[in-house]
């Protein structure tokens, strides 16, 4: 009778619940048909099918629907969350404990965050950066035009708990306080990736950002220093930490304001970084008339000149110097003109 029993034990267990994996791209207002039925038919069904998504892209739909649509999926198989669409504090607050609960989550981005005025800022800032707390597994984190952030990137930092790859802060004002927490903040000294692009440094201490630079140059593979507003001083006093970037693949300084002496020497101090492949420099300040307009014949002259200094140097390199904004980083405005592409190869 042993045998009999054992088997009805097998027979009347209960199954798992069948996992039905979806990509989630919310980008209407309102709930198209499909997934209105979707989420209909998950719903009476709930027992024995759960709805898992691995990546989330949200765009214009309003936050309420967001969380209709979200309460029916495993928030804990997300691993991806790419917020294209510009959102007020509020709405970040309000989508917060969400975020919270997608506990495997490697992947964030969120596009510009709009404060309103008077708006309770303090408050729906912590609802925000407390769910770090709770993202044991983030690798990636970008945020574009936070300016929530500006003189409490600490609070974030200090909830964040595991070692990010990628880093990008982007598109705002931000303290000399807050790029010093920055560079002390222990989850970020494995960094493969920096993006400060967009972030106006021109009156901080370049010793912060040599700091920094100090902190990640056994791992960095990517710096975007885009439109940055860096000085001449500064980016001669960062040269020494940033020659120690062994790992350093792809550098942007476009849309900075760099007088071709100062450019001599970055080609100097980098020629050592072997895996340095992508260069993006601006065309050196001499290139412009005292009005502004981009001088070609005086760029050609500046271009062969840096091209001699790279074959003196005798280390094969490919730059890009450009009048405009970077190439390399698609989502800035470019003016018409063309990037130049020069390659210096050693001899035979």
């Amino acid at each position: 009778m042993a045998p009999v029993a054992e088997q009805s034990s097998r027979i009347h267990q209960p199954l798992a619940p069948l996992k039905v994996y979806i990509e989630l791209c919310l980008k209407k207002r309102t709930l198209d048909n499909f997934l209105t039925y979707l989420l209909r038919w998950i719903e009476h069904r709930k027992a024995s099918i759960h709805l898992c998504c691995k990546k989330l892209t949200i765009f214009a739909m309003p936050v309420e629907n967001i969380m209709k649509v979200l309460n029916m999926v495993q928030l804990d198989c997300i691993q991806e969350v790419q917020v294209n669409w510009i959102w007020h504090l509020s709405t970040l607050a309000k989508f917060a404990p969400l975020l919270g609960q997608m506990s495997n989550m490697q992947r964030l981005h969120l596009s510009r965050t709009h404060i309103s005025a008077h708006e309770e800022q303090e408050q729906k800032v912590v609802q925000f950066t407390s769910q770090f707390l709770k993202l044991h597994h983030l690798q990636d984190l970008s945020l574009d035009a936070p300016s929530f952030l500006e003189g409490c990137l600490d609070q974030m930092l200090s909830c964040l708990r595991s070692p990010l790859d990628h880093l990008a802060i982007t598109n705002c004002r931000l303290t000399e306080s807050d790029l010093t927490h920055l560079s002390q903040c222990l989850n970020i000294h494995q960094l493969k990736g920096l993006d400060l692009s967009g972030v106006t440094m021109t009156d901080f201490s370049p010793k912060i950002l040599c700091i920094l630079l100090e902190q990640v140059a056994a791992t960095l593979q990517e710096l975007n220093l885009e439109q940055c507003g860096i000085t001449e001083s500064q980016l001669e006093s960062i040269l020494p930490a940033l020659s120690c970037c062994s790992q350093l693949r792809t550098f942007s300084l476009c849309g900075n304001v760099l007088p071709m002496a100062i450019m001599e020497k970055l080609l100097s101090h980098t020629t050592g970084l072997i895996n340095l492949s992508d260069e993006f420099y601006p065309a050196p300040q001499e290139s412009y008339s005292p009005h502004g307009a981009l001088h070609l014949g005086r760029l050609a002259q500046l271009r062969d000149k840096l091209i001699k200094i790279m074959r003196d140097l005798g280390h094969p390199r490919a730059i890009w110097l450009s009048s405009s904004p970077c190439p390399r980083w698609s989502n800035k405005t470019f003016y018409p003109e063309e990037p130049f592409l020069y390659h210096c190869c050693m001899s035979a």
